[in-house]
């Protein structure tokens, strides 16, 4: 399975450009679209799953071209928006159910076996009698990707996954995410936090402002920042002084002031080393340094 995209652009009518002629190529596997709120990512997953016809461009899925093909394409989406939601007066089951029928499972006994699956296959088992007003915010989020899996797609598109979500939910739903990739199927994460992309692809890409900003893998884009990461000892004074020159990515209090990792082409005489960057740190520094 493959997505190709060429020369994708976006023109809003107050000629606003949320993309900018956007080329990228997307196989099996987990793939990141990284970017800050406004870069285009949700125009562009918009687009995908044909909810919104382009200004500009060509988009082709698995061999079908997305605007001549739509009832085949469709057929192998999955989609989770980012406002996902149920109907709170109904069991998790009958939400599954009504999603099955609407995908075009019209035989009970079937509908019935696929939904235990992917209850199961989402930790949800023991809550398909709950009502979905019932669930936790993660619960949720794993109903949603349960109900986007139902027509088994080849393409699995979701975004803003686990905004709001508690560090442990957001743990489950990436380790989730990254159990479907054995299925041999696309899964498009589109997100704003660095750690869904770090902990779970190995291709992404990057948007700012409408435009591809990079393409690669995170081990690419972090070892392209290990010339401009650094990590300090700083008294009080010193911090300040670090504020007004130079972008902070974390800071630790330390026994005698604070332990800062900033990003810069230069230190300009601060007793700085080099320290190995994750992506948090390659984000900034290419969001802010290198574009």
């Amino acid at each position: 399975m493959n997505i190709s995209i060429k020369y994708l652009t976006q023109l809003y009518p107050n000629k606003y450009k949320a993309l900018d002629d956007i080329n990228l190529e997307i196989s099996d596997g987990l793939f990141g679209l990284l970017g800050p709120n406004g870069a285009g990512k949700s125009t562009l997953m918009r687009i995908l799953v044909t909810l919104m016809k382009p200004t500009n461009g060509k988009v082709s899925m698995g061999g079908y071209d997305l605007f001549k093909d739509r009832q085949q394409i469709r057929a192998m989406l999955g989609y989770l928006p980012q406002d996902f939601s149920t109907f709170p007066k109904i069991k998790t089951w009958e939400f599954l159910d009504y999603s099955a029928r609407l995908a075009g499972l019209k035989e009970r006994s079937k509908r019935t076996q696929k939904i235990d699956e992917l209850l199961e296959r989402v930790g949800l088992f023991d809550a398909r009698e709950k009502l979905t007003s019932k669930l936790s915010g993660g619960m949720k989020r794993r109903v949603g990707i349960a109900q986007a899996l139902l027509g088994d797609p080849k393409i699995l598109i979701v975004d803003e996954p686990t905004t709001g979500l508690d560090p442990e939910e957001r743990i489950r739903f990436r380790n989730l995410l990254t159990e479907m990739t054995k299925d041999e199927r696309i899964i498009i994460l589109s997100t704003h936090i660095v750690g869904d992309i770090s902990s779970t692809c190995n291709d992404m890409a990057l948007l700012n402002l409408g435009k591809l900003a990079f393409k690669g893998s995170p081990y690419e884009l972090i070892d392209m920042a290990r010339p401009f990461t650094f990590r300090l000892e700083v008294d009080d004074a010193m911090l300040e002084k670090l504020k007004q020159e130079h972008i902070i990515i974390s800071t630790v209090p330390v026994d005698n002031g604070w332990q800062v990792d900033i990003v810069a082409k230069s230190v300009n005489g601060f007793p700085a080393k080099n320290v190995e960057p994750n992506l948090e740190h390659a984000y900034v520094c290419f969001m802010e340094l290198l574009i």
